[in-house]
């Protein structure tokens, strides 16, 4: 028993040595959650579901697997709201304030996407359906930006008052746009649920 288990130690050993992985590379993948300020933002139980990873809600994107390379390509993700009322509609915006970089946010809030009159039926299930006022844009962090923040902000659409839309001036940039002047116009209030998660160019580490 000694010898077969100083066999498998050195066949173990030689592995690691010639740089060789375990076949199951998932579990070197670590999911990193956010800091305590960051994670401060998460808020209501709004799940953000991508595939493959699954839910990255309050989570830095991990490098593993490709994953930051493969967020900045996949189509829109599944968002759940579990609380939803079903007689209710919603409005889903998600930004980034780091445009280009957190440091330097001259682009904030580039708004990567935005829909309305979101059914409460469909935000139960995760498959949202509603007006997109604005297509999904993946996230795209320039490099040599650093890490930037991805929210998700849900809304109680209101029952009576203005459609929700854009202005000309707002269709024509997704950057720079001012979440507090939508809010206030539509007259929105506090959000019901927020989330985020954090990633950064794919190049970079």
């Amino acid at each position: 028993m000694k010898l077969l288990m100083a066999v498998i130690l050195t066949l173990g050993l030689m592995a690691m040595v010639a740089g060789q992985l375990p076949k199951n590379e998932d579990r070197m993948c670590v999911h990193q959650m956010l800091s305590q300020g960051d994670a401060l933002f998460c808020k209501g139980n709004l799940n953000v579901i991508y595939p493959e990873i699954g839910d990255v809600g309050c989570m830095y994107v991990p490098e593993c697997n490709d994953f930051r390379q493969k967020i900045s390509s996949w189509s829109q993700p599944s968002i759940k709201y579990s609380q939803a009322h079903e007689n209710k509609k919603y409005i889903l915006m998600m930004v980034d304030p780091d445009a280009p970089s957190r440091t330097y946010p001259r682009n904030r809030y580039w708004r990567h996407w935005l829909i309305a009159n979101i059914s409460g039926d469909s935000l139960k299930t995760g498959n949202i359906s509603g007006s997109e006022l604005t297509g999904y844009q993946p996230p795209g962090p320039p490099p040599q930006t650093g890490f930037h923040r991805y929210q998700f902000i849900l809304f109680e659409q209101p029952e009576r008052g203005k459609p929700i839309t854009l202005s000309t001036k707002e269709k024509a940039k997704r950057g720079s746009w001012s979440i507090s002047d939508f809010i206030k116009h539509f007259h929105l209030g506090s959000p019901v649920a927020t989330n985020q998660f954090l990633t950064q160019n794919y190049h970079d580490f």
